[in-house]
């Protein structure tokens, strides 16, 4: 028996699957370019559904699927007539059109009225919300005739089985979405102009929802929480850390954290029905991408990492700010920019690489400090976790057990999970997590990074002060 995980990416549509000891049977990628014009980010809806068609077409031509689950990303907005009809192409969750209408919310409800309901403690243009009242000031012909909103994972859902339905986790950064009681907030459907029909049907993920070619169709979870489950990370004191172009800490959660006017973490609804908070920084991976095309184009990321593990653990003297694109957390500062401190003539290019490389895993432990979580164990997953080297130094910086995976396709996994879990064949999503296999671990060599990391607190101190 085969369970199919599809991950929708920003760019790209990663399909898998598995068998029922969770070993991957194939994995295939279908790539896609955004129409973008500053901060317009479109893209045809129907497309998105004929992308994923010819994936599962393709997957399913040598493999029989029992049951398939999707992950998206959060914040694409699909809106239709009565019979599903597009009236507009998709507003990708990138897209930052909304300024004005995230002002206006902010105003009317406050960001305090909006976490406490929500668990979102920003209110910016990516969100839903937003998105759907600029349509409403700004397109209001089109506004008039929107029967059904749709968020990506619902639209593929919908594509697939005909039923107008959504999963929880999805949801959790619309700002229309009630946290606590996992149901629309009232109040901000009202203020946005959004009836509840206008809105699909609420379920839990690992539900069956319908069948599409054969296969039974089933609740997913956002990217984020199906790539948390994929790696095993299910239960409070296990995290999981993904370090590609940015990085992005997933925490479980059984409560959400009181209101904290200083914080900007996100808490999200969980496909258990509890909790995760969520932490990311928008620079990591593509720092040491940057460093290597801008300055060291013809050596591979072997070769850096093999000219960064020849210099001793704080890079003699030369700290990295990785902020190419501004900070995020724990200190907000969008107007932050990436430097290099402590320059001598003694320092060569494997240090230069180096400082890069620790200069992400100090983030890591600051993001944990900062979220001040009892955490034992990491799992780490995205390009960052192919480099031996980096993975010890972020065991080394955090003083935590850090663990690689054996598959790399969390995301796609954890959907598969779900599927499964909703047909049956495993009778919860811990129970089936006991499958998957590890890589390798990584516990505390000793290295002493104790001035590298004071070092880099004052110099993040001075360019976020």
């Amino acid at each position: 028996m085969n369970f199919m995980g599809i991950d929708i990416g920003t760019t790209s549509i990663k399909t898998a699957v598995f068998d029922e000891r969770l070993e991957q049977k194939l994995s295939l990628t279908a790539d896609y370019t955004l129409d973008a014009h500053g901060d317009i980010v479109e893209f045809d809806a129907e497309q998105y559904w004929q992308l994923v068609k010819g994936t599962i077409e393709t997957a399913t031509k040598d493999h029989a699927v029992e049951a398939l689950a999707v992950d998206t990303q959060c914040e694409t907005l699909i809106l239709t007539d009565e019979h599903g009809t597009p009236l507009r192409p998709a507003i990708v969750w990138l897209d930052n059109r909304a300024t004005e209408e995230a002002e206006l919310i902010a105003q009317h409800f406050g960001h305090q009225r909006v976490y406490e309901v929500t668990g979102q403690p920003e209110i910016t243009a990516t969100w839903p919300a937003c998105k759907l009242l600029w349509v409403k000031r700004h397109e209001p012909e089109i506004f008039a005739k929107v029967k059904r909103v749709f968020l990506l994972e619902d639209w593929i859902l919908f594509k697939m089985t005909g039923k107008f339905v959504s999963e929880k986790t999805l949801q959790s950064s619309t700002i229309y979405f009630d946290i606590h009681k996992a149901a629309w907030w009232q109040e901000m459907l009202d203020f946005i102009g959004v009836t509840r029909d206008m809105l699909p049907a609420l379920h839990s993920s690992a539900v069956k929802i319908g069948d599409y070619c054969g296969m039974q169709v089933v609740t997913g979870a956002i990217d984020q929480i199906a790539g948390a489950i994929g790696a095993g990370v299910v239960k409070p004191g296990i995290v999981s850390v993904m370090t590609g172009t940015t990085m992005v800490l997933f925490m479980p959660a059984t409560e959400v954290p009181p209101y904290d006017p200083t914080s900007i973490v996100p808490c999200h609804y969980n496909y258990d029905d509890k909790y995760c908070l969520l932490s990311w920084t928008p620079t990591a991976g593509m720092a040491l991408k940057w460093f290597k095309n801008a300055l060291c184009e013809q050596f591979s990321f072997r070769e850096l990492d093999e000219l960064a593990a020849a210099i001793p653990p704080g890079s003699d003297g030369l700290t990295f700010l990785p902020y190419l694109c501004g900070s995020t957390m724990p200190k907000y500062n969008p107007d932050a920019r990436g430097c290099f401190v402590g320059l001598t003539t003694e320092h060569g290019r494997g240090h230069f690489v180096r400082a890069v490389m620790e200069s992400v895993a100090c983030m890591l432990k600051s993001n944990l400090d900062y979220l001040g979580l009892d955490v034992q164990e990491i799992r780490a997953m995205g390009g960052g976790a192919n480099s031996p080297l980096w993975c010890q130094m972020q065991a080394d910086l955090t003083g935590k057990r850090l663990i690689t995976l054996k598959n790399k396709e969390t995301a796609c996994l954890g959907s598969a999970i779900l599927a499964a879990v909703g047909v049956g064949v495993f009778e919860s999503v811990e129970a089936a997590t006991q499958l998957l296999k590890t890589d390798v671990t990584y516990v505390s060599s000793g290295a002493d990074y104790t001035a590298c990391y004071e070092k880099h607190l004052a110099c993040d101190n001075l360019l976020n002060n």
